[in-house]
């Protein structure tokens, strides 16, 4: 069975920084187009950045210059470097694998940017 992993959320101040990572096991890691989604609370789930097989990024446009999508394909990772939080940022982060129809996510990690 598929697994997507995701750490390294938490509570940061601010204008600070976190770097999420997710972890995929069962899976022909590079073949898969890798995103980021985020749910605020009483908010629908949305994209945040994504990375194609072949590395290209996209960006929400508010996500962009702030917030850094990267993957290593040896480790099987995906990464989400945010920096310049807000208190806005504040959301449910999870990772998602999608090639052609086959979609699978993770079960999420919680960053909370409060002072």
């Amino acid at each position: 069975q598929v697994q997507l992993v995701e750490s390294g959320g938490g509570l940061v101040q601010p204008g600070g920084s976190l770097r999420l990572s997710c972890a995929a096991s069962r899976i022909i890691f590079s073949i898969y187009h890798m995103n980021w989604y985020r749910q605020a609370p009483g908010k629908e789930r949305e994209l945040v950045a994504g990375i194609t097989s072949g590395f290209s990024t996209y960006y929400v446009d508010s996500m962009k210059g702030r917030f850094t999508i990267s993957r290593d394909n040896a480790k099987n990772t995906v990464y989400l470097h945010m920096n310049s939080l807000k208190a806005e940022d504040t959301a449910v982060y999870y990772c998602n694998a999608r090639k052609e129809n086959l979609e699978y996510w993770g079960q999420g990690t919680q960053v909370t940017v409060s002072s």
